[in-house]
């Protein structure tokens, strides 16, 4: 029998993961191309011929999504594997639609199959949807266990924007890392916040190197999850973080309520700032869907540098890009803190939108007021500054995971808001973690 033709639909990450762990070295499949959404300046690019294996000498073409019908037909292909995350169920079964109508199977790949075994005891911190408190929540899992003398690398979901063969495997132990990868904002509110309390980061494409790697240097590896998809490596620990903010999302979203059904540890964060009703629902789907998980209560409390500064003033709220894009949120810390330190008003970026930054309001309408700090690339990052600096306001509030001062530079003047985890009461993330080996 000749070998099924595969395509990929993935988002530079979960696509490139599926294809090293599953389909680089089986005979019985040939990948014929990838296709890409989300990521801008990812298509047209290969996968290249030093990750893609010794069956693809020439790599393999990534493809724009909007083609997958026309490429099914072109390109012969019998299997299309749908392999990117944080996307509504409604989303994913219409790719379904379109690839059973155009002829060939649809599949999404399970957690057995696209998971590497460590060496190393591993914990793991995902969530159900992007900006329900995943990155604060691996922070203090991290602290945790150097505060009891573990040796602790955190290893992040794939971000490979740049050349896919120089990202193969990236270390990250201090900030100069940074600059030496060319990072994006989207990379460096991921990896900052780590290099600052001392922990080392891995990241890349090929996620069994990167493993290899990693286990030579610690003894507890923490996997830090992107959007919300699967971890790559299988979990001693599994932590799972729900947002009682958008209640019941954690049973609308790929892969985000497989995440939630696996879970051995769910974190419910933000309840400080979530309604009653939110935070009961959220404990009912739990209870009906996951009984058997340890349940911890958490709030992500705000802080402000200068919280006086913000009275009376109008301000522009910049918040996190993903959080606010593909995670669907329509408010952030920014927002907490300009409504609770007194701002006159939030100003509307929206007209003093340039270039990329235009485009993003006109796909995701639902950002209203807000200024997303999408910085994909150099470009992308000035039409970014760009914007800031032409919106007629008083004060902008960064409520980005990184200090946007340090990454691009604007004359307005600027506050920084933070939030770090906090559990309330017991059981907390320490009695989570006594179960790791």
């Amino acid at each position: 029998m000749s070998a099924r033709r595969v395509l990929i639909m993935g988002a530079a990450g979960r696509d490139f993961h599926n294809f090293n762990l599953r389909y680089r070295d089986h005979p019985d499949y040939e990948v014929v191309g990838f296709t890409a959404t989300q990521i801008p300046n990812i298509t047209d690019r290969r996968y290249p011929a030093q990750l893609a294996g010794s069956r693809y000498p020439a790599g393999i073409p990534i493809y724009e999504e909007d083609r997958v019908e026309e490429l099914i037909g072109r390109l012969s292909v019998d299997l299309v594997v749908f392999a990117y995350s944080d996307v509504s169920h409604e989303h994913v079964m219409h790719k379904g639609s379109q690839v059973v109508a155009a002829g060939a199977d649809f599949v999404l790949m399970g957690f057995n199959e696209t998971s590497l075994k460590s060496s190393r005891p591993v914990v793991s911190v995902c969530a159900v949807r992007t900006g329900a408190g995943k990155s604060q929540t691996t922070r203090r899992v991290c602290r945790k266990l150097l505060d009891r003398g573990r040796r602790v690398v955190a290893v992040r979901h794939p971000m490979p924007y740049g050349d896919l063969a120089k990202q193969a495997v990236q270390r990250f132990a201090a900030f100069g890392d940074l600059d030496r990868f060319e990072c994006t904002i989207e990379e460096r509110e991921e990896y900052e916040p780590h290099l600052k309390t001392g922990t080392v980061v891995y990241a890349g494409v090929d996620y069994g190197a990167i493993l290899k790697e990693a286990e030579r240097e610690a003894d507890v590896i923490v996997w830090d999850g992107g959007n919300n998809d699967l971890p790559f490596y299988k979990p001693d620990v599994e932590i799972v973080v729900l947002d009682p903010h958008r209640p019941g999302h954690e049973l609308q979203y790929h892969p985000g309520e497989a995440n939630f059904r696996r879970a051995s540890c769910i974190v419910i964060n933000k309840i400080d700032t979530a309604d009653k009703k939110g935070i009961e629902d959220v404990k009912a789907n739990i209870a009906r869907c996951n009984p058997k998980a340890l349940v911890i209560e958490a709030a992500s409390p705000v802080t402000v540098e200068d919280p006086a500064a913000i009275r009376g003033r109008r301000v522009l709220v910049v918040e996190d890009g993903p959080t606010l894009t593909h995670g669907g949120m329509g408010y952030g810390a920014g927002v907490i803190a300009a409504q609770r330190f007194g701002a006159a008003s939030l100003v509307d970026p929206r007209p003093y939108a340039v270039g990329s930054i235009a485009t993003t309001f006109r796909k995701y309408p639902g950002i209203g007021t807000l200024l997303p700090a999408v910085g994909y690339g150099e470009k992308q990052m000035n039409e970014l500054r760009q914007t800031i600096e032409k919106v007629d306001c008083d004060l902008v509030l960064i409520a980005t995971p990184i200090d946007l001062r340090r990454t691009i530079h604007f004359e307005k003047p600027a506050l920084r808001v933070s939030y770090e985890l906090q559990e309330i009461g017991k059981p907390d993330l320490d009695d989570a973690l006594d179960k790791l080996p």
